[in-house]
């Protein structure tokens, strides 16, 4: 039980620290590609099923 409690209270610990960073302006922790903020992808070459995606996105957006 009481490995239990410290495993417990370290992880509540560690989620308190994180909404600290988050409630003082930080973003939210996001991954690093894809996404609404793809545009911060810091990916050095992207996926064929991302090329295809994009290239879907330009032919709806031509007239």
């Amino acid at each position: 039980m009481t490995l239990f409690l410290i495993t417990f209270a370290v992880i509540a610990v560690v989620i308190f620290i994180m909404s600290v960073g988050v409630m003082f302006g930080r973003h939210a922790i996001k991954g690093s590609c894809g996404g609404p903020g793809a545009a911060d992808c810091v990916c050095v070459e992207k996926c064929e099923k991302r090329k295809k995606f994009e290239a879907a996105q330009q032919q709806e957006s031509a007239p």
